[in-house]
C-alpha cells in the first residue's frame, strides 16, 4: 500500500541534490596539487539571518517582538532549540526537538509520528500555536503541516499569550520554526543515515552565492527516507525538497523566496486497543493491508525588506501552503467475547494564505530610545474533509466513495502596533492589536453557518538590565483564537456546534541571566494563565471528539543553556505545572487536566574532545523525566512517572586527518533503556515508543 516508492524517494533527492552540489564546488577544491595545510575550520549550517545563535545559546531573535532583539531583553519567557542542538540530538520530528524545552510537553499521545502534537504550559498548541518564519500556519483537524527537522535551523518558543503581535494563537504560546536560509558563504553537506527497522535516509544541503558579487544567494535542502517501524504495516517514508533564493541588490534591500515540496507516508494509526476504560491491551489497531497515511504538502512564499534610512524600514512577508491527507485506518470493537475489526477512510485538504505588512521606526523622544513596528496582516484558511467507514472488509472500504464530512473557511484581518522603549537600563514593551475574523462552517449535510468574531489583544512588559548581567522582568499579555472545527458539549452525541473563540490572559514575572565572560544563560519564570473556551480532544467514547473548557495554568520554569570554550555544552530545564479545570465535562470542575505532569525535568550534556588522545570524539547523553499525571479529567486513575535516556556518540575525522576535514560519524539512541509505559489522556490510553538506534555519516564542506 505504500505509495512513496524507493526509486522515487531516493533518485529525486539524490540526483537533484548531487547535481546542485556538483555545480557549486569551488574550482580549487578539485586541485590535488595544493599542499597548503590549514587549521581546522568549523563550517556551520545556520544562516544567523533572523535567529542569531552560538552553539546551544540563542543570542538574538525576531519572534518575540517582530524586531531583531536580544533575547535577554524580551520581558517574556523565550526558549530556543538551536541548530547545534538539532545536529547533536538528531530529532526525527518537531515533537522530538522540543523534548528538552521547559514547559513543552510533546509526549501526551505516546508513539505517533503522524502528528507533531505538543503542549505549552499545559495548553495544546498544535492547531493555533504553529508558526513558520513568523507567519501563522494553521493545521486542519487531520491535515497538519509536518515539519522536517533537517530543513530548519532552529525553533523559537515564545511562552504564554502572544496575540498582541501575532494575532490568532493559543494561551500556552507559539512555536516558530525557522527555515534554512541562503548563506553568503559556500556551504555543502551530504549525510547518509541508517538504523533500526530498516531505516535508510539520504540528505543533501547546499548554499552560497550564485554570482561573483554575492547579490544572489541560493540554498537547496533535500531528504529522502524509507523506513519501517516496530508496528506492522506502519512506515515512516518521506521525500523533502526545499529550494530558497535571496536577492540582495544593495545593502538596504533584500528579497528571500522560500519553497517546499514534501510527500510522506506513515501509518494510518499508531493506537492499541483499549480493552477497558484506562486499560491498554497489546492488540495493535492497525491492519497492514489498510494502514497508509499519505500526505502531500507544499509552501511558497517570500520575505521582503527595504531600509529607507536610519528611521524607517519596511517588510512584507507572504506565504501560501497547502496540505492534502489521505488516511487509511482501522480499529477493533467488541462483539460478545470476541473482537471484530472496522476500516475507515478519511481525506482532508488544508490551505493557508497569510501576508504580513509592517513598518519599523527607530527614533528618540528626549532620553528615551524607541524601536517601534506597526502593521496589518491578513490570513485565509480553508479545510474540507471526507470520512467513510466499513464494517465489512478492506475491499469494501477501498471501493466505497468517501462521503463529505465537513469543512470551514476563515478570513482574518489584524492591525497591530508595538513599541520598545529604552531608557538607561529599563526597557518597556507595549503591544496592542485588534483582529476581525469571519468564519463559515459547512456540516456533513452541506448546511452552512457563519460567525464573526473580533477582539483586542495586548501585552505590557518591563525589564531592567543590571550591571551583573541579571535582567528581571514582568509582563501581562492576552490571546485570542477562533477555533477551526466543531465541538461537542456532549461527546456521546453526534450533534456538534461551531467552536467559540478561545481567550486567555497571563501574568508572568521572571529573571534572565547572561553569565559574564561565558556563553551561558539561565532563566526563571513564574506564570499564571486563565483560559476561557479552550478546545481539547475527548476520546472517552473511543472516538476523538473536540470539546471546550476553561482552564487555569500556574507554574514555575527554570532553564539553562551553555556552550563553553572547553568543548562542554549543556541544556537543563525544570517545570512545575498545575493545570486546573475551572469548567468542563461533568465531574471535572476543580480537577487537574489529564496527561499533564506536575513535574518535568530534562538534562542534556555534550562534550567534544578538542585535544589529547581522544580529540575528535564527541559524547552526549540526556534524560527526560515526566512525573506522574492523571489519566482522565475526573482524576480517577494515574499515569506512572517515566524517564527516557538519550545518547549520542560521534567522531570528527578532521581532528586527526586534515584530508578528512568535515567528515563526521555519529550514532544516536532514543530511549536507550527501552522504557515503554502507558500514557492515558482524557481516559484513552497510548503507548510510549521503545528504543531507537541509528547511525549517520556526514560530509560537510
Amino acid at each position: 500500500m505504500r505509495t512513496l516508492t524507493a526509486t522515487w524517494c531516493w533518485r529525486l533527492s539524490l540526483l537533484a541534490g548531487t547535481a546542485l552540489l556538483g555545480h557549486t564546488l569551488p574550482a580549487g577544491a578539485q586541485e590535488s596539487g595544493d599542499a597548503t595545510v590549514l587549521g581546522k575550520i568549523e563550517v556551520s549550517a545556520e544562516s544567523d539571518e533572523i535567529l542569531v545563535q552560538d552553539g546551544y545559546v540563542a543570542k538574538k531573535d525576531r519572534i518575540g517582538t517582530k524586531l531583531d532583539t536580544p533575547i535577554t531583553k524580551i520581558p517574556q519567557a523565550v526558549s530556543v532549540v538551536t541548530q547545534k542542538q538539532i545536529e547533536d540530538q538528531k530529532p526525527r520530528t518537531l515533537n522530538e526537538s522540543l523534548g528538552y524545552t521547559a514547559s513543552a510537553n510533546p509526549n501526551s499521545f505516546g508513539f505517533d509520528t503522524r502528528y507533531d502534537a505538543f503542549f505549552l504550559r499545559g495548553f495544546q498548541a498544535f492547531y493555533n500555536g504553529m508558526f513558520r518564519d513568523g507567519l501563522r500556519q494553521y493545521n486542519g483537524p487531520s491535515a497538519w503541516f509536518k515539519t522536517e527537522p533537517y530543513g530548519i535551523e532552529g525553533v523559537t518558543i515564545l511562552k504564554g499569550p502572544a496575540s498582541s503581535l501575532y494575532g490568532i494563537s493559543g494561551p500556552g504560546g507559539i512555536v516558530n520554526v525557522v527555515t534554512k536560509r541562503p548563506k553568503d558563504e559556500p556551504f555543502h553537506e551530504i549525510e547518509l543515515l541508517a538504523g533500526e527497522h530498516n531505516r535508510f535516509q539520504a540528505a543533501l544541503d547546499a548554499s552560497g552565492p550564485v554570482n561573483e558579487d554575492g547579490t544572489i544567494l541560493y540554498r537547496f535542502t533535500s531528504l529522502g527516507r524509507l523506513s519501517e517501524t516496530d508496528l506492522a504495516g506502519y512506515p515512516d517514508d518521506k521525500l523533502y525538497l526545499a529550494p530558497a533564493v535571496t536577492f540582495k541588490p544593495d545593502e538596504d534591500t533584500k528579497l528571500t523566496i522560500l519553497g517546499e515540496y514534501s510527500k510522506s507516508v506513515t501509518g494510518g494509526t499508531a493506537a492499541f486497543y483499549n480493552s477497558a476504560y484506562g486499560v491498554l491491551s497489546n492488540v495493535y489497531e492497525g491492519d497492514p493491508a489498510w494502514n497508509d497515511f499519505d500526505q502531500t504538502q507544499g509552501r511558497i512564499g517570500y520575505e521582503f525588506e527595504h531600509r529607507f534610512n536610519d528611521v524607517l524600514t519596511v517588510r512584507q512577508n507572504l506565504r501560501y501552503n497547502a496540505v492534502a491527507s489521505d488516511i487509511e485506518y482501522s480499529g477493533h470493537y467488541p462483539d460478545g467475547a470476541d473482537l471484530k475489526r472496522y476500516w475507515g477512510h478519511y481525506t482532508e485538504t488544508m490551505k493557508n494564505f497569510v501576508v504580513d505588512n509592517m513598518a519599523q521606526f527607530e527614533f528618540d523622544t528626549g532620553p528615551v530610545r524607541h524601536t517601534a513596528v506597526g502593521g496589518i496582516d491578513y490570513a485565509w484558511s480553508d479545510y474540507d474533509a471526507g470520512s467513510g467507514i466499513s464494517y465489512v472488509s478492506v475491499d469494501d472500504i477501498k471501493s466505497a466513495a468517501v462521503p463529505h464530512y465537513g469543512g470551514q473557511e476563515m478570513n482574518q484581518l489584524g492591525v497591530y502596533l508595538h513599541d520598545q522603549m529604552e531608557w538607561n537600563d529599563l526597557t518597556l514593551f507595549t503591544s496592542g492589536r485588534y483582529d476581525w475574523v469571519d468564519t463559515t462552517s459547512t456540516a456533513a449535510d452541506f448546511t452552512q453557518s457563519s460567525q464573526k468574531d473580533s477582539a483586542f489583544s495586548g501585552r505590557l512588559g518591563l525589564s531592567y538590565q543590571t550591571g551583573w548581567g541579571i535582567t528581571p522582568y514582568v509582563n501581562y499579555s492576552t490571546s485570542f483564537s477562533p477555533n477551526i472545527g466543531f465541538v461537542f458539549d456532549d461527546v456521546t452525541s453526534t450533534v456538534g456546534r461551531v467552536a467559540r473563540p478561545t481567550i486567555a490572559t497571563q501574568k508572568e514575572i521572571g529573571v534572565k541571566y547572561e553569565i559574564p565572560d561565558y556563553n551561558a544563560t539561565v532563566s526563571a519564570a513564574l506564570f499564571d494563565i486563565d483560559q476561557k473556551d479552550g478546545v481539547v480532544f475527548d476520546a472517552s467514547t473511543g472516538i476523538n471528539k473536540q470539546r471546550q473548557l476553561d482552564l487555569n495554568s500556574r507554574g514555575v520554569e527554570l532553564e539553562a543553556n551553555a556552550s563553553l570554550d572547553n568543548g562542554f555544552s549543556f541544556i537543563a530545564s525544570y517545570t512545575y505545572l498545575r493545570v486546573k479545570i475551572e469548567r468542563g465535562a461533568q465531574f471535572t470542575a476543580g480537577k487537574e487536566l489529564s496527561a499533564t505532569p506536575n513535574h518535568i525535568l530534562s538534562l542534556w550534556g555534550h562534550y567534544q574532545f578538542e585535544n589529547g588522545t581522544l580529540e575528535g570524539l564527541g559524547l552526549g547523553t540526556g534524560v527526560r523525566i515526566a512525573g506522574s499525571s492523571y489519566g482522565d479529567d475526573t482524576n480517577t486513575f494515574k499515569n506512572e512517572a517515566r524517564a527516557f535516556v538519550d545518547a549520542s556518540l560521534s567522531y570528527d575525522f578532521g581532528y586527526r586527518n586534515p584530508k578528512l576535514e568535515g567528515v563526521k560519524l555519529q550514532v544516536n539512541a532514543k530511549n536507550l533503556f527501552d522504557t515503554q509505559k502507558t500514557i492515558c489522556s482524557a481516559g484513552y490510553c497510548y503507548r510510549d515508543e521503545g528504543r531507537s538506534l541509528f547511525a549517520s555519516l556526514r560530509y560537510r564542506f
